[in-house]
């Protein structure tokens, strides 16, 4: 998967070769397929045990042959190898029937966090009865070599060509695109990475027209001093190629129209970091630059528009012809068409906010995300139109979720439910992806390499409605697999015999065949399991089963050749190999060929992606610095001839001898075993395709129905079946469930097919019933001036005949005739703070409900103020005041830390009242919470147990440069005590100086007692005295200056008022020390407040003020 915020860009016929042993994290800028470069060093994988299992539908099971003589394994590692094969069709007239169960890219799970997570196929594959074990035709058992098909002397051997990509010794990375569909061009850019740069220092281009028997280099056709770095492919014109070069030397892109053979060059203004092709209009592209910026080209790349700037993460997707774009910053996701793309034009398909990383857009299906109060809900929108709730079984309250498969107009989803935690149950919807119904319970899961979830189910190719699942079972993996789409299931039949011909005791249900589902994310391996749409019934797997003492202790991989007719094996390791091996009776005996003529270090192998698929290229080195080699195998000369009618057999699709599979019967046709003869273009395996009567497999459960024992669809607990839907009015009519629900694409006719079809009712008028209202995202707090948006939700009634009011609590209400116009929900504007009573009403003629929410409505708080004295007196309580601007009627929550306290006190009043009890400089911090917003203002208070204080006046010339912050009154208050210091040399720690907000300038000088002098207090009371005396004669005498800037020299003085007296603890004058303290304050303020007003006051506002208010406003002075 790309990585979050970048464009997606996937190739199947486009992969990257690696020489490094060790698998690097995929570009940002393409999802590519890495190959490693092995090395010789490396251990051999003969410890890693795989095995193989070739599966038919409706099959049984018979070990194959082994690839190696390596001896076998301790007893405890022993490991199976299977051959499965039909049995006979009823009636014997029809030979041994060979199914194919294909393979298929699993969509893999999005980064944690619930939708994020959308997309994973997991993996699958087939069961059904035993049957005879076929003759096998030939060993693979290297060792002893293969048993030909006749009594050959010589090795056979393969056509085959070799090239070598000479003078790219040193690259070790490698990006390949090979057309196919029956073109013969192959193109492959090699590159040398630099880790310690962290970027492509050169690369090569190469192009072969021959299916890889030649190449040419292309370098001085783009340009000698041009560093091609990522090839990209048009996904719906494989004849369109494109090439990025190096940022780092130059921005530019190199365009072809004829699959890579000339090129043009445009210079780009901008540096690409990702780029989108839409699905259809093979011309038009996204790009997302490194400087955040998005453009479009609607002419594949030679021109290009701005139509987004400033996107700090986005996510974009094509959409028909729009596309989707969400800012992460918001979490609300837009559209706009990519020719009108501008603040105007875009708009949201879904009104509500949503998470993150939640948008999934699968064939005609788009999912969303959005979690409220810790609960996720999922919406879907069918075919574009409006988004509606997802529907799961009522209590299994999904914690996570994940979208399997979208094929055939249903949805396969995965869900861990409250109580999972490494497993997840399957679920499968109806048409439009709204109603859900379980399908399987505790399906095992993992997480990949990227940390990206994996579910072990995996859909068959070529037959629908074939699933296999791995399923916990008593901390037990078991394989189960379906024929109906996941109404039934069953474990898998182990084979009869082991490779020795040995019967096997292998009963069900207490032994079963168990299977690796993890399919190959990368086209160079055949995985642990996989099938082909064009050879349906053949799967191709690894499996084990504990009790059966079989050994395989090899990793091969295999392809399917021409529409499946022929198998290739290659053995998987790190020892260079020259051989590989071919079976033309699905996998019952086996010949060696060789391929190469000096053994070959292999790096991947890539299999023509055309039908026919008779052409292999591996790409390899005869040493770890030695060139790429590439050698082209042609199995063409291995089919003798083209197939003629007695080539073929046919052979019958079963399902434990019942022949309607998904409400079909169909017979197929196949080569017969051993046949070499190729098929042509227009081969089609389907022989016969007939509809059959509806039986009860062809009916899964409805939603709010549960499956019991005797297979009856019973209502759940919680379902009431005899409700209508909430759009169903007087007078309409709905269809009311029988329990039973076809299964989507099931093909059959008549039978139970009436009895189970939902039954047209009239719709009952209801009273309204479970009304509740909501905000649009889930938030009790609304900010003043805002939007706020209402949703009303009603659990039963009609919505079309239910009268609806709103009271909005600031009264103003609003009534609607009807639900429809509240759908998208109700915007309201509170023009003051405060919290408001939201009442809905709804009434028709059967009733009425109502629902209450109280809603807050906030400013934004700016700025907070403490304001708290500068000196307190141990052991009498001090008041603490925090000033909010603006100010407002809403609720406001105050935190407030004393000191080194660690918990704060919580209160709604912005004054408390606090004792300190011990001496020293404090600290007190406040937190103002308001809706979102938290600020935070601290203050430091000196705690001493006596102190005597003085106001100070100023000249007036130092008004003029009062800029009246708290950093200029910090600085100025540090200068008048340097000058105390310097005239009078009391010690510094006695003196403190505080310069008070607002014009005029004045402040207070604090004498305090020395240091850890106050135990001995009437030895220093007098002490203090004299200081106190000491400075006021300073200050009468105008010694006290300070020189503010060149020129600008400012006195001090002493205010005339009366000098405080001595300010302590004791009981005996506390009283008349406070009274003059506060005289002192009454006669400040009432200077500040003269002052003040001698300029207009603003009047008051009903809407928040903006951070520009706030720096004009004469609360600044209060600072």
């Amino acid at each position: 998967m790309a990585s979050q915020g970048l464009l997606s860009y996937t190739d199947s016929s486009l992969i990257t070769i690696h020489k490094s042993f060790y698998k690097l994290p995929p570009s940002p800028l393409l999802e590519g397929t890495l190959l490693f470069k092995q090395n010789t060093s490396d251990p051999p994988l003969s410890s890693r045990i795989h095995h193989l299992c070739l599966a038919f539908c409706s099959f049984s099971c018979l070990p194959a042959k082994q690839f190696s003589s390596t001896p076998p394994l301790p007893p405890k590692a022993l490991k199976a190898t299977f051959l499965c094969k039909f049995r006979e069709s009823p009636g014997g007239s029809a030979p041994a029937a060979l199914g194919k169960l294909g393979a298929r890219r699993s969509r893999r799970a999005q980064p944690p966090g619930s939708l994020a997570h959308w997309g994973s196929r997991g993996n699958s594959l087939a069961d059904g009865s035993r049957g005879s074990r076929a003759p096998a035709k030939g060993s693979l058992e290297e060792g002893r070599g293969p048993r030909a098909r006749g009594a050959a002397a010589e090795e056979l051997k393969l056509t085959s060509t070799s090239f070598a990509l000479t003078g790219d010794s040193a690259h070790n990375q490698a990006m390949v695109h090979w057309s196919g569909y029956n073109s013969s061009v192959i193109l492959i850019l090699t590159k040398l990475y630099d880790f310690n740069l962290g970027s492509v220092t050169e690369s090569s281009l190469w192009r072969s027209t021959d299916y890889g028997t030649t190449y040419e280099k292309l370098n001085d056709k783009v340009g000698l001093k041009t560093v091609p770095e990522y090839l990209y492919v048009n996904p719906t014109n494989k004849r369109k190629i494109m090439l990025l070069s190096d940022p780092e030397i130059e921005s530019s892109i190199l365009i072809s129209s004829d699959e890579g053979a000339t090129y043009q060059k445009y210079r780009l203004n901008f540096y690409i970091q990702s780029l989108l092709f839409h699905p259809q209009q093979e011309d038009w592209i996204l790009a997302y630059s490194l400087d955040q910026k998005l453009y479009s080209s609607m002419d594949f790349g030679r021109r290009w528009q701005l139509i987004l700037f400033d996107i700090h993460s986005l996510t974009l997707m094509f959409i028909d012809p729009l596309f989707y774009a969400k800012d992460y910053s918001y979490a609300h996701y837009l559209t706009c068409r990519i020719q009108e793309c501008s603040e105007t034009t875009k708009s949201g398909p879904f009104a509500r906010s949503i998470d993150i990383s939640s948008l999934v857009v699968q064939d005609e299906y788009v999912f969303i995300q959005v979690t409220s109060s810790g609960r996720a809900s999922y919406y879907v929108s069918y075919r574009r139109e409006p988004f509606a709730q997802i529907k799961l079984p009522k209590y299994s309250l999904p914690k996570d979720m994940h979208i399997i498969s979208t094929d055939e107009n249903q949805v396969f989803a995965a869900v861990q439910e409250w109580n999972q935690n490494d497993t997840y149950n399957l679920y499968i919807s109806d048409t439009r992806g709204v109603y859900f119904t379980l399908a399987l319970e505790n399906v095992k899961s993992s997480r990949g390499l990227e940390g990206n979830i994996i579910i072990d189910l995996y859909e068959v190719a070529g037959i629908k409605g074939i699933f296999l699942a791995n399923k916990k079972v008593d901390d037990q993996v078991k394989t189960y697999i379906t024929y109906n789409k996941g109404r039934d299931w069953r474990l898998l039949q182990a084979p009869d015999t082991d490779l020795r011909g040995n019967p096997v005791n292998c009963l069900l249900p207490f032994c079963s065949l168990h299977l690796h589902l993890q399919i190959s994310e990368n086209p160079y391996s055949s995985g642990r399991i996989s099938s082909k749409d064009t050879a349906p019934g053949l799967v191709v797997a690894t499996g084990e089963d504990d009790a059966i003492s079989w050994i395989f202790d090899e990793e091969y991989n295999i392809w399917f050749l021409d529409w499946g007719g022929a198998l290739v094996a290659m053995k998987h390791t790190s020892m260079p190999i020259r051989h590989l091996w071919v079976s033309f009776d699905e996998g019952s005996s086996w010949d060696k060929y060789g391929f190469t003529s000096a053994p070959l270090f292999v790096d991947g192998s890539l299999v023509d992606p055309g039908v026919e698929s008779q052409i292999m290229t591996v790409f390899g080195h005869f040493s770890l610095r030695s060139e790429w080699q590439l050698v082209k195998v042609d199995y063409k000369s291995i089919f003798s001839r083209r197939c003629n009618k007695d080539d073929f057999q046919t052979w019958h699709l079963l399902n434990q001898g019942e022949p309607c599979v998904m409400g079909e019967r169909k017979i197929f046709k196949k080569r017969k075993p051993g046949a070499q003869c190729a098929l042509g273009r227009d081969y089609s395996g389907t022989v016969v395709s007939e509809p059959c009567i509806c039986a009860d497999w062809d009916f899964e459960c409805d939603y709010g129905y549960d499956r019991h024992g005797d297979n009856q669809c019973i209502p759940a607990f919680w379902y009431n079946p005899s409700s209508p839907s909430k759009d169903c009015s007087l007078g309409q009519s709905y269809l009311n469930s029988t329990g039973y629900r076809r299964i989507v694409s099931n093909n059959c006719t008549d039978g139970l097919r009436e009895k189970y079809t939902a039954k047209s009712q009239q719709c009952p008028g209801k009273a309204p019933r479970g009304l509740h209202v909501v905000t649009v995202d889930g938030r009790l707090v609304a900010e003043q001036g805002h939007n706020a948006t209402f949703i009303i939700l009603m659990e039963e009634g009609d919505l079309q005949r239910t009268n609806i009011q709103l009271d909005f609590g600031d009264g103003i209400a609003v009534s609607y005739a009807n639900f429809s116009p509240v759908e998208d929900g109700i915007r309201h504007v509170y023009k003051s703070a405060g919290i408001f009573q939201v009442t809905a009403y709804a009434e028709n003629h059967l009733g009425s409900d109502t629902a209450v929410l109280f809603l807050h409505v906030v400013c934004p708080v700016e700025h907070v103020h403490l304001s708290v004295p500068f000196v307190a007196i141990r052991n009498k309580e001090v008041n603490v005041t925090a000033v909010v601007w603006p100010s407002q009627l809403g609720t406001l929550t105050y935190f407030w830390w004393f000191g080194n306290s660690t918990k704060p006190l919580i209160t709604l009043n912005s004054s408390i009242s606090f004792m300190f009890t011990s001496e020293g400089l404090n600290t007190i911090t406040v937190q103002v919470a308001a809706g979102n917003a938290l600020i935070q203002d601290s203050k430091d208070i000196a705690v001493h147990e006596y102190f005597q204080s003085q106001l100070l006046s100023f000249s007036p010339n130092l008004d003029y440069h009062n800029p009246d912050i708290p950093e200029w009154r910090q600085d100025i208050g540090k200068v008048i005590k340097r000058a105390l210091v310097k005239v009078t040399s009391v010690p510094e720690d006695q003196i403190l100086v505080a310069v008070f907000p607002g014009l005029p300038t004045s402040a207070e000088l604090f004498i305090l007692p020395h240091k850890n002098m106050t135990e001995r207090r009437k030895g220093n009371e007098a002490d203090l005295e004299q200081i106190a005396e000491l400075l006021f004669n300073a200050l009468n005498q105008n010694l006290v200056q300070f020189e503010l800037k060149p020129g600008v020299q400012v006195i001090v003085y002493v205010t005339q008022l009366t000098l405080a007296p001595l300010v302590d603890s004791s009981t005996g004058h506390s009283s008349s020390a406070m009274l003059m303290l506060l005289s002192v304050v009454f006669v400040g303020l009432a200077v500040f407040l003269i002052y003040k007003f001698k300029s207009p006051t603003p009047q008051p506002s009903d809407t928040c003020l903006t951070q520009e208010d706030i720096a004009g406003n004469s609360f600044s002075r209060l600072k």
